[in-house]
């Protein structure tokens, strides 16, 4: 099932449109946030009131509140600048009317989402977070989300995700002459979407109201983690001791590879002349004290000649009228259960009951590098240690079950460095239609201004 990465993930809806959020490429990911982040909401719940009307579905004020609240916190931990209130509270709203002007066209379009698929994602989540789901239900709540608010968002956002698909997918075609010419413009590009990097950081959060001598101590205990991640201390250990980032103990302060432009400019510029291995000087920003530690730096447009490939297979089964998602996700469930027993060969169960044109091959997919696969698909593999099978995975294709065979070091020839570039060139012109998607989706809703978000 190999296909082109493109960027519209699970949670790309989140963070989109007039909103100066990175967007969430990296999947799904908790609403997490330090305690003294500014945005806790300790002030009394004002009495709601409906502040637009999108189609006959209003939006009220306390949505755009709970939104405001979430992408604060996001924003503080992150060490990006808050707008104004005025228009953060204008920019939360128009995402929230683009959204829900899009969760109206899904559902117009006939696109559902079951509760077996929703499970999915909600175990994807935990696994990201290195937690079960129990635990992920009550971090949920701890943070004022009820559990139902939150698969709530999951399911719209898998909806928004099946719907751009639909209308985008087969609309963006790459051209050889435009993967010549992307090769030679990242070639001589100092655009920051053309670098990636991986950066884990270590937050010693300050509090709003902290006083002098208090922002003096906070700064002085992170020289002190400065000083210890430099003189060569596990980074990670620092981080799941010392961070007060909420998903700290979690990844070990690891944010993950992304292009530049999608890090805050404060994180860029603190590791711009730094090397992979190097550690910032202290960063300020409205959260706190940062140390940024560079783990990867590339340019994107030119991928590594060496890269980690994967040997796969894998069993597809497509939902339709007869086999529903939930059907689909409990037979492949149980086809693992049964491999992990040793009562089925998984190239045997691949054979009888793939739908994939591999399926006669035994699901064998062949060895691919980073990149060639779906996101959803891609991430799944990656946390798979050899002769591992993963539980069942959604992608827009259908429901995977994937066992990775094999690893190994390979050197790219140069039709795969090219097919690595026209999947980059392919994502960067699938986000490009979304947002011009997005903004024809919004004109054609009606959209009805009442009272300003307060």
């Amino acid at each position: 099932m190999k296909r082109p990465v493109h960027a519209l993930g699970l949670a790309c809806a989140a963070l989109t449109l007039a909103l100066a959020l990175p967007a969430a490429a990296q999947g799904l990911r908790l609403p997490f946030a330090p305690a003294n982040a500014r945005g806790a909401d300790t002030n009394p719940r004002a009495a709601d009131h409906i502040v637009a009307v999108v189609n006959s579905e209003p939006i009220t004020n306390n949505e755009v509140r709970a939104s405001m609240i979430r992408f604060e916190k996001q924003l503080a931990q992150q060490g990006r600048p808050m707008p104004a209130q005025a228009e953060f509270a204008r920019q939360v709203l128009e995402r929230l009317i683009s959204e829900k002007a899009q969760l109206q066209l899904a559902r117009e379009n006939g696109i559902k989402v079951e509760e077996g698929t929703v499970d999915l994602a909600e175990q994807g989540v935990a696994r990201q977070n290195q937690i079960d789901v129990p635990e992920l239900r009550r971090r949920l709540v701890a943070d004022g989300m009820s559990v139902a608010q939150y698969r709530e968002e999951l399911r719209n956002q898998l909806m928004l995700t099946r719907l751009r698909e639909r209308e985008l997918e087969s609309k963006v075609k790459v051209t050889d002459l435009e993967v010549d010419q992307f090769i030679r413009e990242q070639q001589g590009s100092h655009d920051l979407s053309a670098l990636e990097l991986n950066l884990a950081h270590i937050l010693v959060a300050v509090p709003e109201n902290a006083n002098e001598s208090q922002v003096a101590a906070l700064r002085a205990r992170a020289q002190r983690i400065q000083e210890r991640a430099r003189a060569g201390e596990d980074f990670a250990k620092l981080a799941r001791e010392s961070s007060d980032a909420p998903d700290a103990k979690a990844n070990g302060g690891v944010v993950g590879l992304r292009t530049a432009d999608r890090y805050p400019p404060l994180f860029v510029q603190a590791v711009q002349s730094l090397a992979s291995g190097g550690i910032s000087d202290l960063v300020r920003s409205g959260a706190g004290f940062h140390v940024v530690k560079v783990i990867e730096k590339q340019q994107a447009g030119l991928p590594g000649l060496h890269v980690t490939q994967s040997h796969v297979r894998h069993i597809l089964l497509r939902p339709n009228a007869q086999l529903t998602e939930s059907a689909a996700i409990a037979r492949l469930a149980d086809f693992r259960k049964r491999v992990a027993a040793g009562q089925a060969d998984f190239a045997q169960l691949a054979r009888e009951f793939s739908q994939d044109s591999s399926g006669p091959n035994g699901g064998d997919l062949g060895w691919s590098s980073p990149g060639l696969y779906v996101p959803e698909f891609e991430e799944a593999m990656n946390g798979l240690a050899p002769g591992q099978v993963s539980q069942p995975v959604v992608s827009r294709f259908g429901i995977h079950l994937i066992q990775v065979l094999e690893r190994r070091q390979a050197t790219l020839s140069e039709r795969e460095q090219r097919e690595i570039a026209r999947n980059l060139l392919r994502e960067k012109k699938l986000d490009e239609s979304y947002a011009e998607w997005a903004q024809e989706v919004r004109g054609r809703a009606y959209v009805e201004m009442r009272e300003p978000p307060q």
